[in-house]
């Protein structure tokens, strides 16, 4: 039995307000049956870094041919391309601004184009503030009802793509030196430290002049104290016992992190 193709949405609209429901409104007159899901509408208003990393712990949970839809857009309605992005498990649509770079970096774009042909857009004339709606939404309901990439407007060269500044990983001495990508709402500092970098070692990460213990569980340590671990997610955490390490260590997205691998 052929099952309903699924569209993801993420965006920084949060759900006070009726934005989300209008893309989800866009999709269904276009077809329906799409199986519509939701990966987060709570990034920080026009925060690129945060939906970079969200994009990338999400969509490998996903079937192949799922279409992600993603709309972080400080430039709607500028010179910035609305794009979208052939993969390997499916497709990325959204603006161009280094949203997607973070799947980007760890799986090839075979095609992308830019989104010009209005056929399949909303409405011929779109609003200037509200591209998910009049743009990203439609063209994702097409491309998960079967119309082909090249349909959608002019071809792009993928290398062409833009690419979210984002520090790399440095090898040190003693292990490597990384940063604070993103903070979770639990407050818990992710750092961009694979697992496979400690995975069956002993280790420590530091941060400015604290160092923490790499331990299994949060309940290694006692309740209120900091400690690192491999999250869910698959990257190396600052996280405090039943509290909030961005709040009590002061730390935020962007600090720079040291591993010590001791074994």
């Amino acid at each position: 039995m052929n099952q309903p193709k699924i569209i993801t949405l993420l965006s920084d609209f949060g759900w006070q307000d009726s934005y989300v429901g209008a893309m989800k409104g866009a999709i269904a007159r276009i077809n329906p049956t799409l199986n519509i899901l939701d990966l987060t509408h709570d990034i920080p208003p026009q925060d690129l870094t945060a939906a970079r990393f969200c994009l990338l712990n999400t969509y490998r949970y996903f079937p192949d041919g799922t279409v992600h839809v993603a709309v972080v857009d400080p430039g709607v309605g500028s010179r910035r391309r609305a794009i979208a992005v052939q993969i390997a498990a499916g497709t990325l649509v959204g603006p161009d601004n280094g949203i997607f770079s973070g799947i980007l970096s760890e799986t090839p774009a075979f095609a992308a184009v830019e989104l010009t042909n209005p056929d399949y857009w909303r409405i011929p004339s779109p609003s200037n503030t509200f591209h998910g709606r009049d743009i990203f939404a439609p063209v994702g309901a097409h491309l998960a009802s079967g119309t082909p990439l090249a349909e959608l407007g002019d071809a792009i060269a993928p290398g062409t793509l833009v690419q979210l500044p984002f520090p790399a990983l440095k090898p040190t001495a003693t292990g490597l030196e990384g940063c604070i990508q993103y903070c979770d709402r639990f407050g818990n500092l992710i750092a961009n430290i694979p697992a496979a970098a400690v995975a069956g070692k002993s280790w420590f990460l530091s941060a400015g002049e604290r160092t923490f213990v790499g331990v299994k569980t949060y309940n290694d340590v006692a309740k209120g104290e900091s400690l690192a671990l491999v999250g869910s997610h698959g990257w190396v955490e600052i996280a405090v016992n039943g509290g909030s390490a961005r709040s009590q260590l002061n730390l935020d997205c962007g600090a720079v992190v040291c591993l010590r691998v001791t074994g």
